[in-house]
C-alpha cells in the first residue's frame, strides 16, 4: 500500500484535474461570506485569500489519508493561486515546506498555478475597524490560556483577538474576538485524527489578522506544560508534537517574512510558568474574578461523550486535566456539574463514569483518561532527571527562543518543578482511593479492580 497522496485543488467550473484526488473551491472548499466580509479591509491582497485557500487545502489532506503505522505519509497538493509568482518563489515554497514538514512529521509537496478567478474579496475598500491602538494580535480559542494570557499581556483595546474556530460560537463574559476561521472543508470523510496541521491555520489565520492591522507581535497564550510538554514527554510510537513548541514558530516568521515581506514575531510570555501560575497572574489583575475562567472550555471530546442533556467538559481527558490540576493551584473552585466525570475521588470507576451512557464511550474515556494522567505523571518525572537528561531538550529550546543554554536549563527546570508540585498537590487532594492512583501505577482501569 502506497502513502504517496495527491490532492488537487481546482476552481469551480474551470475543470476537474487529473491525477490525484479532486477537491473543488465553493464545493469542497467553501468559504462563508459573512466571515469573509469582516477581512473585506483595506491592504487585503490576493496573496492574503490564497494562504487561507492553501490553510484549507492542508486540512483537507493532513485529515483525508490515515496515516500508516509508521506515522509518515507524503503529501502533494496542487492549488490555484491568483498572486501565483508569489508562491513559486524559492523563499515561500521553501520555507512553507519546511514548517509544514517539521509541524506534522509528513513530507509536504506543493504545486501552485494560476488561478483563473480573482479572489471573491477586496473589491470594496471598508475602513480597518480593528486599526485601533491594537499592540498584539493573538490566536483566541475558548480556552483557559487564551483568556489569562490576552489580559495579562495588555488591555482589551491593545490585544487583537482572532477566533479560529470551524463553528459560531457565542461570546462569553469577557470575551472578545476578529473574526473566526472563514472556510470550511466538506464533502469527505475525516479518517486521520491527529490533525497536526490545525496549528498552521491558527498561526497563519493570525499573522493575515496581524498583517492587516500593520502589528508585528503575535502572542502565543500556551503557558509551558501545553507548549512544551508534549515534546518532552512525547507518546510512544507517536511523531513528536510541535504545535506550541518554539522551533515551529521560528520556521512560521521565515514563511510569513517570505510571502508578506514582514517580520511577525511569535512571542510566548507564558513559556516558563505552568497554567496554574498562569491563571494565578490573571487573578491578580484588577478587576478579574473566577468567574472569568471558570466559563471557558478545554475539553476537546465530542458531543456525544459530553452531552448528557446539558453541554459539558468530560472532565478526564488530558485537556481537561490539567485544567483541573490548574484551576487548584490558582484556588479556583468550580461547581461539580461543570464535568461529566466529576469525582475522581472514587475507587469505583463505575461511579466515575455513571454519566456516560454507552460502553464504548467510556471505553474510550478510559483510554483517554488514563494516558491523559500518565503524561501529566511523566511530565512531573522530568523534574527529578539529572541536567544531562535535559540537555537535548534545553539545547534546542535555548536556540529557538536565543537564550542561552544555562539560563533555559534552569527556567525548563523551574517549570517542570512547579509542575511536578501542582500535580501532586492536586492527586493528592483527591484522596488515598483516587482511580487516578491506580493509573500512576500502571493501571489502566483503576488499582482496585
Amino acid at each position: 500500500m502506497t502513502y504517496d497522496k495527491h490532492l488537487i485543488v481546482v476552481e469551480k467550473g474551470k475543470g476537474e484535474g487529473t491525477g490525484g484526488d479532486i477537491a473543488i473551491i465553493n464545493e469542497h472548499i467553501r468559504f462563508r461570506p459573512e466571515v469573509l466580509d469582516s477581512f473585506n479591509v483595506k491592504g487585503f491582497s490576493p496573496k492574503h485569500y490564497d494562504l487561507m485557500v492553501l490553510c484549507a487545502a492542508i486540512e483537507l489532506a493532513d485529515r483525508r489519508w490515515k496515516r500508516p503505522a509508521g506515522w509518515h505519509r507524503d503529501l502533494h497538493v496542487t492549488i490555484p493561486a491568483t498572486d501565483v509568482d508569489t508562491w513559486l518563489r524559492p523563499a515561500v515554497s521553501q520555507s512553507l515546506r519546511s514548517v509544514m514538514n517539521h509541524l506534522t512529521g509528513d513530507s509536504w509537496h506543493f504545486s501552485f498555478v494560476g488561478a483563473s478567478n480573482v479572489t471573491p474579496i477586496g473589491s470594496r475598500q471598508l475602513p480597518l475597524i480593528f486599526d485601533q491602538n491594537k499592540t498584539f494580535a493573538i490566536a483566541y480559542s475558548e480556552g483557559l490560556d487564551s483568556r489569562a494570557v490576552s489580559a495579562l499581556s495588555g488591555t482589551k483595546d491593545e490585544a487583537l483577538c482572532i477566533r479560529v474556530a470551524g463553528k459560531r460560537q457565542r461570546r462569553r463574559e469577557g470575551d472578545s474576538f476578529f473574526t473566526q476561521i472563514p472556510f470550511k472543508v466538506r464533502g469527505f470523510k475525516a479518517k486521520e485524527s491527529s490533525f497536526r496541521s490545525r496549528g498552521f491555520q491558527f498561526a497563519a489565520m493570525t499573522a493575515i489578522a496581524a498583517h492587516l492591522s500593520r502589528i508585528t507581535r503575535i502572542v502565543v497564550p500556551e503557558s509551558g506544560q501545553g507548549a512544551l510538554g508534549p515534546a518532552l514527554a512525547p507518546l510512544h510510537n507517536i511523531y513528536v508534537d510541535y504545535r506550541n513548541f518554539p522551533t515551529f514558530f521560528r520556521k512560521m516568521e521565515k514563511f510569513i517574512r517570505a510571502i508578506f515581506d514582514v517580520s511577525l514575531r511569535y512571542e510566548q510570555p507564558r513559556l516558563w510558568s505552568t497554567k496554574g501560575q498562569t491563571l494565578s497572574a490573571y487573578l491578580a489583575l484588577p478587576g478579574k474574578e473566577q468567574k472569568h475562567l471558570a466559563n471557558t472550555k478545554s475539553c476537546w471530546q465530542s458531543r456525544r461523550v459530553v452531552n448528557d442533556g446539558k453541554r459539558r467538559q468530560c472532565g478526564l481527558c488530558a485537556a481537561c486535566l490539567l485544567r483541573r490540576q490548574s484551576m487548584f493551584a490558582a484556588g479556583v473552585v468550580e461547581p461539580p456539574e461543570t464535568y461529566v466525570v466529576s469525582d475522581l475521588s472514587t475507587g469505583n470507576l463505575d461511579v466515575a463514569l455513571s454519566r456516560i451512557r454507552g460502553k464504548a464511550d467510556r471505553d474510550i474515556m478510559i483510554e483517554y483518561g488514563s494516558v491523559g494522567a500518565r503524561h501529566l505523571q511523566h511530565l512531573a518525572d522530568l523534574a527529578a532527571l539529572p541536567d544531562t537528561a535535559l540537555r537535548i531538550h534545553a539545547s534546542q529550546i535555548g536556540a529557538a527562543t536565543a537564550q542561552s543554554y544555562h539560563d533555559t536549563l534552569q527556567k525548563l527546570k523551574m517549570m517542570l518543578m512547579t509542575h511536578a508540585q501542582e500535580w501532586r498537590t492536586f492527586l493528592s487532594a483527591q484522596g488515598e482511593q483516587s482511580f487516578l492512583r491506580g493509573w500512576m501505577d500502571g493501571g489502566r482501569y483503576g488499582r482496585f479492580e
